[in-house]
């Protein structure tokens, strides 16, 4: 293909348009040694560190939990990875503590809906697209999430999967990872980043 200064404009135009992540400054959340940073529930026995990462485990009672930050956010991309280990998937990450992006299967759908926003008081008002085609089962998956405002975009293996904005999202929250009651499951989580906008 030959070079033109009009195809060099082009390049620049379409390289200019496409959100810029240039600015984002991620930091870690979760330092791979242990859980500073984090409101660790009394008598824990469900997160667990090993090895840098991050394993959230049922207790025998199958007990529900959420593990929160410490720091609560307005604005601001997530980057994170997570390994599905074994037994009934159900997960996810509270964005500003009461919505959800699902991880692994819903127990009211009875399927998988990694990636969708879950709402209380709504369940799933959209689905995630093309999660079956990206989702790795027996490896690690990234997952990047944007919140600006009230208005949620997912993206899972380098693919945007959902966007959705809520009527009923919180201004400013802690973000948490959820180990769901009523399960016998497991899941890794590592390389737990967050960028403030």
């Amino acid at each position: 293909m030959k070079i033109t200064p009009l195809s060099l404009a082009l390049v620049f135009a379409l390289w200019s348009a496409s959100p810029s992540r240039a600015g984002e400054k991620l930091e870690s959340i979760f330092n791979g040694k242990d859980l500073s940073g984090w409101k660790v529930p009394a008598d824990n026995i469900w997160y667990l560190v090993n090895n840098g990462i991050l394993q959230l485990r049922s207790s025998p009672d199958k007990k529900g939990s959420v593990l929160w930050t410490e720091k609560e956010f307005s604005n601001f991309v997530m980057e994170l990875e997570f390994k599905f280990i074994s037994g009934t998937i159900d997960s996810g990450v509270h964005v500003k503590s009461d919505d959800q992006i699902q991880i692994g299967i819903s127990g009211s759908l009875k399927r998988d809906m990694t990636a969708s926003p879950y709402i209380p008081g709504k369940g799933y008002p959209v689905e995630a697209e093309g999660v079956k085609e990206l989702l790795e089962l027996d490896d690690w998956n990234h997952m990047r999430i944007e919140v600006r405002g009230m208005e949620y975009a997912v993206s899972l293996n380098g693919k945007k999967v959902m966007t959705y904005k809520s009527e009923s999202g919180k201004e400013k929250g802690p973000v948490g990872l959820q180990l769901h009651g009523d399960r016998d499951m497991a899941i890794d989580y590592r390389n737990l980043k967050i960028a403030e906008l």
